[in-house]
């Protein structure tokens, strides 16, 4: 009796016993240009980081030679003292944190829950709202300035936080991003919660906010990145030093004839910092929140 083999994969197709190791040398050697690419990419994209890490260690006179200084030095120390004496860096750390933390916990609330309306809730002029919500987004900051400036001025909110907070909870952004994630979530699961007599806060808080954790957590790190790096609106709002934001308060470190170059260099790499970590603790979240409506099964 003869025993017959049964090839499988490729070398049953073909006849051609399959050599192990030639298809992934292969895609490696096709791949190889992207690869060279992405990594001249990342580290075009680090070099400024780099640099900003070696000024920050440095004087201020240091940046200026020739040639440049390609490694750190010993001035950290005394450059964080500076920073510190100058515009109070642990305040206005501080500062900045409270209000983005309390817009950025607000802001996403009130996103959610209206992009959850619009993506499962039938109404007429549903889609006039969504569209009024979008055309929003194709409008200037700079035109709603002088409106913003004089509503807040008649409600004595200059030089407040809640100036910086309350007139941007509603973000355009926010609500079309949770509205396309909503878009794809099983109405099955809100049916049969209300079937069994669940509540619809309680639907949203014990069914739906679980699912959509992704989305949300893309959400939260956009939101919070916007109000950590907005300028123009809290120059405008805050005129006491005490209450200024980090990027307000290093503002005031470029002066008509001299600026402080070094210290500019280490509050922005301290100002990272947060989003950094941020980033770190929602990466998976935030690049499944991205593509969560892209690929639909």
């Amino acid at each position: 009796m003869t025993t017959q083999l049964i090839p499988t994969g490729k070398a049953r197709r073909t006849g051609v016993p399959e050599r192990r190791g030639e298809p992934l040398v292969r895609r490696l050697v096709l791949r190889a240009p992207v690869y060279v690419l992405l990594v001249f990419a990342g580290i075009l994209a680090l070099v400024p980081f780099l640099w900003m890490v070696i000024a920050s260690t440095h004087r201020t006179s240091d940046l200026f030679v020739t040639p440049l200084p390609l490694l750190p030095g010993g001035e950290f120390w005394q450059n964080l003292g500076r920073l510190q004496e100058s515009i109070g860096f642990g305040q206005v750390m501080l500062n900045s944190v409270l209000v983005a933390v309390i817009y950025t916990a607000f802001s996403v609330v009130v996103s959610v829950m209206c992009g959850y309306g619009l993506a499962t809730y039938r109404f007429r002029g549903r889609g006039v709202l969504l569209g009024a919500i979008l055309v929003t987004m194709m409008i200037p900051m700079q035109v709603l300035l002088v409106p913003l400036f004089q509503m807040m001025a008649s409600l004595g909110w200059i030089d407040s936080y809640q100036a910086l907070i309350v007139p941007f909870l509603a973000n355009a952004f926010g609500i079309f991003l949770m509205r396309q994630g909503f878009l794809d979530f099983p109405v099955t699961l809100i049916e049969a919660a209300r079937i069994d007599g669940a509540s619809e806060l309680r639907t949203f808080y014990r069914i739906v906010i679980p699912v959509a954790r992704p989305q949300i957590a893309a959400l939260i790190i956009y939101t919070f990145i916007s109000q950590w790096n907005s300028f123009i609106w809290p120059l405008l709002m805050l005129n006491t030093e005490a209450n200024y934001t980090i990027p307000v308060a290093l503002n005031t470190m470029i002066g008509l004839s001299r600026v402080d170059y070094s210290g500019l260099m280490l509050g922005s790499l301290l100002a990272t910092l947060p989003l950094f970590i941020l980033f770190l603790v929602f990466q998976k979240q935030f690049v499944a929140g991205l593509l969560g409506g892209a690929v639909k099964g």
